[in-house]
């Protein structure tokens, strides 16, 4: 088994992998920071930060792949927190590669798909349409279970505190899977016959939204659940080079 590639080999696989050219996005997925011609070690991580970068040097990584990357949009100025974060980067030649919408919508490995996994749900359809395309996914779970029970599933596979609006029915059958900041797809859950959303960030405006819909909200953390497909693409990329997971928990 290779356990080494050259930089332009692993950017290719994860462009192709991850189909980066099919989707229009804030963040600039791929390659965000050149480093190391040879990677021998990749380190995963959810957010592109300091602490990130420096356990990945540690680790003695090469690169760095993550879901939320340094260039969202572009750099207008490269001063302050940009300066710093891109310096310890080329100083340490780590490259850094970042994919956003294309790690949450994967239908193998990304978030959304293995959010519905760890309930024991199975993907039947695209959902969570953001700027015309889908980013998440909507199944049945085999059996109705009570809310509080899938909560405290959720919670004890995530090692993460969860919060619970229990707008609807006390008993989950079909839900919907939008990782991070997925309020907004609250009323096309109402329209498609989803009794429970899980998601991760506790926004404010989906309160009202939910209690009026009588749809039933499960947030499960932020970042918790974005570690998933961050590591389902580690499994992937451990075929071919020395992979570590780099976990930096905000709590958030």
């Amino acid at each position: 088994m290779n356990r080494s590639m050259k930089l332009e080999e692993l950017v290719s696989f994860l462009n192709d992998y991850l189909r980066i050219d099919e989707w229009s996005d804030a963040s600039r997925n791929g390659l965000q920071v050149e480093g190391k011609e040879e990677v021998e070690r990749v380190a995963f991580a959810v957010d592109a930060c300091m602490e990130s970068f420096e356990k990945s040097k540690d680790a003695g990584a090469d690169a760095l792949v993550v879901h939320h990357g340094l260039v969202w949009g572009g750099i207008e100025h490269v001063t302050g927190i940009i300066a710093k974060r891109l310096r310890f980067l080329l100083e340490n030649e780590i490259s850094l590669y970042a994919a956003h919408l294309p790690l949450d919508a994967h239908p193998e490995i990304g978030n959304n798909v293995k959010l519905l996994e760890l309930v024991g749900a199975e993907a039947e359809e695209p959902f969570g349409f953001y700027h015309g395309k889908a980013i998440g996914y909507a199944g049945r779970l085999n059996c109705e279970i009570e809310l509080k029970e899938l909560a405290r599933g959720i919670e004890r596979k995530l090692q993460n505190r969860v919060k619970i609006l229990n707008f609807g029915s006390s008993r989950a059958r079909r839900v919907g899977a939008v990782s991070g900041r997925g309020g907004f797809s609250i009323g096309e859950a109402a329209e498609k016959g989803i009794d429970t959303v899980i998601t991760g960030e506790a926004e404010h405006s989906v309160y009202h939204v939910a209690k009026e819909l009588g749809i039933n909200v499960v947030f499960a953390g932020h970042y918790a659940t974005e570690t998933l497909g961050v590591k389902g693409l580690m499994s992937v990329v451990e075929k071919h080079a020395k992979t570590i997971y780099i976990d930096v928990p905000t709590g958030l």
